[in-house]
Parts: C-alpha cells; sequence; structure tokens
C-alpha cells in the first residue's frame, strides 16, 4: 500500500483489542446458546475470520455476498444478493458480520430477509459504524468503532478491489478517489 494514499485510523493493534472485546461481548450475550454467524463479503471475511476465534460459544458459519456499491465510492441504493446462505436460519440466533455499516441499506434489506425465514433472532455486529450517512433504521447491536464520513479501507475493507490486505482501517485520502 502507498502511504502517501491514507492516514491511518486505527492501528492493527488497536483492531486486535476491539474484536477481543466484541467476542467476549458476544460470547457472555449467547451464553447456553448457539449461534450462526453470517459474515457479508467481501469486507467482512477478515473481520468475521478474527472475530469468530474470539467468540467461546457454539456456532456455525455462513456467508453472503451483497452489494450495493458497484465500483463506486458512493452506494447505488439497489441492493443484491450475489451469494445466499447455504443453510437453513429457521429457528436459529444469526448474527450478521459486517465490515461498516454506511448508510444501513444492505442491511436492512438482508435484516428483513433473515427474520421472513424464520430465524429466532437477528442481531448486527459491525466492525465499523458511520451513523451520519445512515439511510435507514439500522442499528447495529455490537459496533467495533463509530466513525466520521470518510472514505475507509484496509482491514477487509476495499476501494475497487484494492487495500483489503492492509492490517490497519485507513482514511483513504480524496485524491485517490476523486482521480479514478
Amino acid at each position: 500500500m502507498n502511504l502517501k494514499e491514507v492516514d491511518v485510523l486505527f492501528t492493527a493493534e488497536e483492531i486486535r483489542e476491539k474484536v477481543k472485546e466484541l467476542g467476549n461481548k458476544i460470547s457472555a450475550d449467547y451464553e447456553g446458546e448457539s449461534l450462526l454467524v453470517v459474515g457479508i463479503l467481501k469486507g467482512a471475511f477478515v473481520f468475521m475470520a478474527d472475530l469468530i476465534r474470539e467468540i467461546d460459544i457454539p456456532m456455525e458459519i455462513d456467508f453472503m455476498s451483497v452489494s450495493s456499491y458497484g465500483t463506486s465510492s458512493e452506494t447505488s441504493g439497489e441492493v443484491r444478493i450475489m451469494k445466499d446462505l447455504d443453510f437453513s436460519i429457521e429457528g436459529k440466533n444469526v448474527l450478521v458480520i459486517e465490515d461498516i455499516v454506511d448508510t444501513g441499506l444492505t442491511l436492512n434489506y438482508i435484516s428483513k430477509i433473515l427474520k421472513q425465514r424464520g430465524c429466532s433472532s437477528v442481531k448486527i455486529c459491525c466492525l465499523l459504524d458511520k451513523p451520519s450517512r445512515r439511510r435507514s433504521p439500522v442499528i447495529p447491536d455490537y459496533i467495533g468503532y463509530t466513525i466520521p464520513d470518510n472514505f475507509v479501507v484496509g482491514y477487509g475493507l476495499d476501494y475497487s478491489g484494492r487495500y483489503r490486505n492492509y492490517p490497519a482501517v485507513c482514511i483513504l485520502k480524496p485524491s485517490v478517489y476523486n482521480n479514478d
């Protein structure tokens, strides 16, 4: 990664500590129960991989791929399921893992679909929450960090497929995405 293109918002060490804290809270909240953890691809895969290792209760995992961005830095507003769940969620406690909650349109759509499929509960865990851009009534149940309205990359988050592998969360400088 070209460090001239970004400013570090949260270091890898800060993220490790926050993920451990979230895992402990989720474990306590679901003590004595089992959980189906659903990661939203592609952005949440890094966060989810670290988070599930910090959750100390029985769990299953599955993934969905949902898009509302395309290759732009702005949401299109249209939500499309690109990959659906492999397993039935009927009667299960579902925890949706998302990298960032921005407008909330995607998670609002996903939550409604999951509830229609008969799960016992649906909760949302995100690493990053950007409430200033919210366009739907979604409020995550577990939040790593609340951030201002900046375009962020790293730790699974990308811009046009780049930056996912960086271990920190960084603010992408506008000069990078305004030149595309």
